[in-house]
């Protein structure tokens, strides 16, 4: 993993406020990731449990997708994580080398017919606990936003 504050993110130029991670696809890294995100989202900022549960939970689950479903757990694949630092929020982008996906057909988890299915839970997670989520038009980034404090 490499944080790397100087990064250019597919976004905006790097900054005091901004961050990135340059990640292979290696599942046994995803906790790291999250600490090393949060660390950084929270540094001088009183947050609550609540708010750090929810950012970590959809760091980890953002990062987990991108490496298994969009980089099929290849490990010559990347994956970027990008984050801006705001007073009152943090944006962070997971961005995979995949083809992408359609979010808007990804089936919902509550449905009765797909209660005994893993598809779709983790999406439905980051939706229920980021305060707005979007995603590029290949589907192989997303961006999330939550509170910083």
């Amino acid at each position: 993993m490499v944080i790397d504050p100087s990064m250019e993110s597919p976004r905006r130029p790097a900054g005091r406020d901004h961050f990135s991670l340059d990640l292979a696809t290696d599942l046994s890294q995803v906790g790291e990731v999250v600490e090393a995100v949060a660390a950084c989202c929270f540094a001088g900022v009183t947050a609550t449990t609540r708010t750090r549960f929810r950012l970590c939970t959809v760091v980890a689950e953002a990062v987990a997708n991108a490496m298994v479903y969009g980089n099929g757990n290849d490990p010559t694949r990347r994956v970027l994580v990008d984050v801006e630092l705001h007073q009152d929020r943090v944006v962070v982008g997971v961005t995979d080398e995949g083809e992408g996906f359609d979010p808007a057909v990804v089936p919902d988890p509550t449905d009765d017919d797909m209660l005994e299915s893993e598809c779709g839970r983790g999406i439905f997670m980051i939706r229920r606990l980021a305060d707005a989520v979007s995603f590029n038009a290949r589907g192989n980034t997303i961006w999330m936003t939550l509170p910083r404090c």
